[in-house]
């Protein structure tokens, strides 16, 4: 069985450092915090409009030794332009509206124009592992796999955001997306809105190679510290991989 990463996202410490200006919390340091923890990888979204992470947080963090970095993005122009100059180890493409408090849901493969499949073959033309944020969908899956994406990320938040007594049917929607994409030959990735008790049944699921966390993990952090954090998640996560396949 493959191992399950976790990619934590840091775009909330940029958030926190934005509303009074300044250097401080520096996203950079909470990556090296959050790998010194057992973090396998960062995560930062460069929004259009920079409302947290900015252009150059990306170009710090692309260039810190060791850091794999998933790097989400619109695709856009101006954003397949700065990912081909940071060449980060991965590229998530998600949808963005300006007025949203964050990602709403996943991409419309299906009715996407040709600048989405122009993105994908940018980018993996350049050696970057391309994801698409997709809803558990399997017409959205295929035509995942017929933009020649490597991986899907599988939006996670309707059932993050459902009652745990309620989850049964989306938890298995869910499960039934991730071996749809595993037999067309795509990597599957998962996230948004997970926190300690969530991430379990995602783990549980054996064709997810990398969970994906962010607002939760530094929320949590105002009350336990990050590396804390960090590490609790790291032991839900293997609780939830010891229970697949039961």
């Amino acid at each position: 069985m493959k191992p399950l990463r976790l990619s934590v996202n840091v775009d909330h410490v940029a958030t926190l450092r934005n509303a009074r200006g300044g250097r401080f919390p520096c996203p950079v340091e909470a990556a090296r915090a959050c790998l010194a923890a057992g973090a396998d990888g960062i995560t930062i979204h460069l929004r259009e409009d920079r409302r947290h992470i900015r252009d150059e947080d990306a170009r710090r963090m692309a260039a810190e030794p060791g850091l794999r970095l998933n790097f989400e993005m619109a695709a856009t122009e101006e954003m397949v332009g700065i990912a081909l100059s940071l060449a980060p180890a991965a590229c998530c493409l998600v949808p963005e509206k300006r007025a949203e408090l964050t990602t709403e849901g996943g991409l419309d493969v299906l009715r996407a124009g040709p600048s989405l499949a122009e993105a994908v073959h940018r980018l993996a033309g350049a050696g970057i592992e391309v994801s698409l944020f997709v809803e558990p969908d399997p017409a959205q899956i295929d035509a995942v796999a017929a933009l020649g994406a490597q991986a899907i990320e599988l939006h996670t938040g309707t059932y993050a955001d459902t009652a745990p007594g309620a989850r049964g049917p989306l938890l298995a929607r869910l499960r039934a997306a991730a071996g749809h994409a595993a037999g067309l030959g795509l990597a599957c990735h998962a996230g948004h809105g997970l926190d300690y008790e969530s991430v379990v049944g995602i783990a549980a699921i054996p064709q997810v190679e990398e969970v994906s966390i962010g607002h939760f993990l530094i929320g949590a952090a105002v009350f336990e510290g990050l590396p804390g954090a960090v590490a609790r998640m790291r032991a839900a996560i293997a609780a939830g991989r010891s229970e697949t396949g039961h």
